[in-house]
């Protein structure tokens, strides 16, 4: 193969086939999130510098807990991490239901990111209810969450689910995009938290391929994040006044 191929042939790849777009270097506050199938991780390897956030699965539907949720939530909070946790949603259970699952097995803990709800297609569940019902009972779940902890949910979307569900609704609800291919690129431009832009990243201490995220915005955005949520420096939660 010549050179000039050569080089064409890198091009294409960081440019168009990698999956984690240089783009995405230019926000400084960056996290991952985990589920079981990451298996053991070793959190003591893992840097609260480096990394500011990371979200855990949670809960799924109206009954699944994921097995590592608890471990996970006490290790990496141990190790100085800024946590949080999710639900993903199921698109054919009621949204009551759900929420309550996830409070059941989520702590309710002044120092955590606010809750966050994973909505992306379903096919098993799809054509349970009408696109007016789907919203009606992901708002249930959203207040109900909301009401709980004390703090604003976040979405998490797919870009098919929200240009076709979501687009035009929830416009006070954050949302944090899984977009591999590029900047988030929403219907109606609504501005982004959080992006997802790979899920093949790796981080020492995790031995599998894992979920990186970075934050819209600098260091002084996310500080002024976290504090809109009541959520301060680790080491002076404690003194905090109770709720």
């Amino acid at each position: 193969m010549g050179l000039g191929l050569i080089c064409a042939a890198i091009v294409l790849y960081v440019f168009v086939l990698h999956h984690n777009p240089a783009s995405a270097q230019e926000y400084p506050v960056k996290g991952f999130d985990v589920s079981h199938h990451q298996g053991d991780i070793q959190w003591q390897q893992i840097s609260p510098q480096r990394y500011q956030f990371v979200y855990l699965k949670a809960t799924e539907g109206g009954d699944f807990k994921d097995r590592k949720f608890q471990d996970y939530w006490l290790q990496a909070r141990e190790h100085g991490l800024r946590v949080g946790a999710y639900h993903f949603y199921r698109l054919c259970r009621d949204g009551a239901i759900q929420a309550q699952n996830f409070i059941e097995t989520v702590p309710n803990k002044a120092d955590a990111l606010p809750p966050v709800i994973d909505l992306e297609y379903d096919s098993n569940c799809i054509n349970t209810y009408t696109r007016e019902q789907l919203l009606k009972e992901i708002q249930v779940m959203h207040d109900r969450l909301y009401q709980h902890y004390g703090k604003q949910p976040i979405f998490y979307i797919s870009k098919s689910f929200y240009n076709i569900v979501l687009a035009g609704e929830f416009s006070k609800t954050p949302l944090w995009v899984r977009e591999y291919h590029g900047k988030p690129d929403l219907k109606g431009k609504p501005k982004w938290l959080f992006w997802q832009h790979t899920n093949q990243g790796t981080i020492k201490g995790i031995n599998k391929a894992v979920d990186l995220n970075v934050f819209n915005g600098n260091e002084d955005d996310w500080t002024r994040f976290l504090e809109h949520n009541g959520i301060y420096p680790l080491k002076k939660v404690e003194d905090l006044p109770p709720k």
